[in-house]
């Protein structure tokens, strides 16, 4: 229970993740607030060493830094994803962990269809085209260099079948295109979910929607490349590091995929030398900058979800648990 005489201190370690017009709520207990704009990963423990509860969107809280913080109680994640957060030394140490749940399912979906279409009609490449000057010595009123593809007929296989893929999936449908919806990697396949590989092979179009875990790290390599039989495009706006990023070059410099479209990479952001930049120079390759999650309304949901998870667990009525502490 809180002493609701008692002040808490929340440390924010990288509020500069959220942009400077996004309103963060002040919770409506007695606390001091402390944020960063950003944290790098050997400053993250004297930053919370005396926190009460910490706020993190992509600072890593790792287990050292969880076993200093003595009176750390209460870890707010400002994101989905918790794999920033040592969650065994969470459990061990009884600190409870939130994440934030289902604020983009619009925007994540909008942004793998901005990318689907884009590589599917080839936007990139006409509009490096145009400007280097190819429709001015066209023979006729076009010209058709690039390949086009329509949607509708199409098959998208969906890897990961939570809110995210759901909505992807109604995105889908809407504009006929044929959705398989793939079972877990080894699992048996069930009537309306597919074996993994089968999907791999039958898919047009594949993009991924789970989280990053030891077991999903890798989820896409070499052995599933060459499975993919339809030459399909690959999108991920997920996580880095579900897919091997030097495989996937292999993939597209061999013609295995029509391309890729992502939004996450294993190094964010990446050095010049990571093997997703090298992949830039490709027509069918794009790479944007971890912004799927990132339209106006989705962040300031994002931080109104994160101020109510601390005030729920402040009222002894934690919600949106991922670790739950004593």
């Amino acid at each position: 229970m809180n002493d609701a005489s008692a002040p808490s201190t929340i440390v924010f370690l990288d509020r500069e993740t959220l942009p400077p017009e996004t309103r963060l709520r002040v919770p409506s207990f007695p606390h001091r607030l402390v944020a960063h704009q950003r944290s790098a990963p050997n400053e993250v423990a004297a930053r919370i060493a005396d926190a009460n509860i910490a706020i993190t969107n992509k600072a890593p809280i790792d287990a050292e830094a969880i076993q200093l913080a003595s009176n750390l109680k209460f870890i707010a994640v400002c994101a989905t994803g918790t794999d920033m957060v040592d969650l065994g030394a969470c459990a061990r140490r009884g600190v409870t962990v939130s994440n934030v749940r289902d604020y983009a399912g619009t925007t994540v979906p909008e942004h793998v269809f901005a990318l689907i279409f884009a590589l599917r009609r080839s936007l990139l490449a006409y509009r490096d085209s145009v400007r280097d000057g190819r429709w001015q010595t066209s023979s006729q009123f076009c010209f058709l260099d690039h390949p086009i593809s329509d949607l509708r007929g199409s098959k998208i296989g969906i890897i990961g079948t939570g809110a995210l893929g759901r909505a992807v999936s109604r995105i889908a449908e809407a504009f006929g295109m044929l959705v398989l919806n793939a079972a877990r990697k080894g699992a048996d396949p069930e009537p309306d979910r597919p074996a993994f590989g089968d999907v791999l092979r039958q898919s047009d179009i594949l993009t991924l929607h789970v989280p990053l875990t030891p077991e999903t790290r890798g989820l896409i390599g070499r052995e599933e490349f060459a499975l993919m039989a339809r030459r399909p495009i690959l999108i991920n706006t997920a996580r880095g590091g579900l897919v091997d990023e030097r495989a996937l070059g292999e993939a597209l410099a061999s013609g295995r995929i029509s391309g890729a479209g992502f939004d996450v990479a294993t190094e964010e952001p990446p050095t010049a030398d990571h093997p997703l930049m090298a992949l830039l120079e490709y027509p069918n390759f794009i790479l944007t900058p971890h912004v799927a999650w990132a339209s106006g309304g989705a962040i300031q949901a994002l931080a109104d979800q994160t101020i109510a998870n601390i005030e729920a667990y402040w009222a002894g009525t934690p919600r949106n648990v991922v670790v739950g502490g004593s």
